[in-house]
């Protein structure tokens, strides 16, 4: 028997929060009413807020106070179509829309759907380059409407595969701290070297990207930016495309070749990585890094130290840790960079080899389990999981 499809506007009443005036510092100070952003919709429950507001200022703006079980997602932002369900009373600022619990759906059941069809809210989201899925949008969306028996099944399972996510997830994570602890181990905080230190001007080629902003194009080459360089890897799954004329232009001092560095200079500051393919693609706001054979530093080495404690000493030290944080050319020729002896950087690299080695298992593994899960949350909701739905 098929599923009856029901408009969400139909089951639940579609809201939003709004924003205590930013000028009135009785509405924040000492405030005890957790107050949830789009930015803070990173996980499935949330338990606590980012910032919080007062009584006076929930009374004097167009905030609202949900009850546990919300179900909240991201209208439009970085985070746009990402979902999270209160697990405390809350409030949420405008660009949040709120479904709150009803008795028909299982407030997991509707999370897990509003995931399952994340890409067709935004792209229904109106605003060209930066999409809005609107109130009515969501209104506008049918869901399955099923048994709640049906609904458990269907959370259960998807639960399951999660955790298993969360698992391998974790594992990652913890290979990373690994990384750091053998960093540590081998060669001291950089902090309290007591190894020579050269500017890195003196023993790399240090370049950066263009500041001009070229126009962008449908098809292209790819122009790589800080929101590019994520978690140590060159992600051009949202990147934007210019033409040759602007590539050969930027290329012409900022060429990126196998074996360089790039990092972030603007908002999320470090995060190295080694460029190990072939690029084709131009750079902007990036760090580029060349390295000279004479000099006795290897890039493995020079990329951990970047992603350590060490780069956020030099922020904070040239004063340029605040909420945007950047970081100059020139401050990042000046750096001081420690130089251990290159026996003990091979050493470094050795171990790092193998620990990568299974990370990458790991990330295979990672990888797999997403797919299944997708997978699943597609079957789940077109009623072909289980066969009483």
């Amino acid at each position: 028997m098929k599923a009856k499809l029901v408009k969400l506007g139909e089951l639940y009443k579609v809201t939003s929060g709004g924003t205590p005036s930013r000028k009135n510092k009785e509405y924040y100070i000492d405030g005890n009413i957790p107050w949830i952003k789009t930015g803070d919709l990173k996980t499935m429950y949330l338990s606590q807020a980012s910032e919080y507001i007062t009584k006076l200022g929930l009374q004097k703006s167009s905030a609202k106070l949900f009850p546990k079980g919300t179900v909240l997602i991201a209208m439009y932002g970085a985070t746009i179509g990402n979902c999270s369900i209160l697990k405390i009373d809350s409030t949420t600022n405008q660009a949040c829309a709120a479904f709150q619990p009803i008795d028909e759906i299982m407030p997991e059941y509707l999370y897990y759907y509003l995931l399952s069809i994340k890409e067709k809210l935004i792209s229904l989201g109106v605003g060209g380059a930066q999409p809005n899925i609107s109130i009515g949008i969501l209104k506008n969306i049918d869901i399955p409407l099923i048994s709640l028996e049906q609904q458990s099944k269907i959370v259960s399972i998807l639960n399951k595969t999660q955790g298993l996510i969360n698992k391998r997830n974790n594992q990652i994570e913890l290979i990373d701290q690994l990384t750091q602890s053998v960093f540590l181990e081998i060669f001291g905080d950089p902090l309290k070297t007591k190894w020579e230190q050269e500017k890195l001007q003196d023993i790399t080629d240090v370049r950066d990207g263009t500041h001009d902003s070229p126009k962008y194009i449908q098809n292209g080459y790819p122009l790589v930016t800080s929101k590019n360089i994520k978690d140590g890897k060159i992600s051009l799954e949202d990147v934007n495309y210019i033409s040759e004329d602007d590539y050969i232009s930027i290329n012409k001092r900022s060429k990126v070749d196998i074996g360089d560095i790039i990092m972030p200079m603007i908002g999320t500051i470090g995060n190295p990585v080694i460029v190990k393919e072939e690029p084709n693609f131009a750079i902007k706001n990036v760090a580029l890094i060349k390295f000279k054979p004479e000099y006795p530093i290897n890039s493995v080495y020079l990329k951990y130290l970047l992603d350590s404690h060490f780069l956020e000493s030099i922020l904070n030290k040239a004063g340029r840790g605040g909420t945007q944080k950047f970081l100059s050319l020139k401050d990042i020729r000046n750096m001081m960079i420690p130089l251990p002896p290159l026996r003990l950087q091979e050493k470094f690299v050795g171990i790092i080899e193998d620990i990568n080695k299974n990370k990458e298992i790991l990330e295979q593994s990672l990888n797999g389990l997403k797919d299944i899960f997708n997978s699943l949350m597609q079957r789940a909701f077109r009623g072909k999981l289980f066969s009483d739905i």
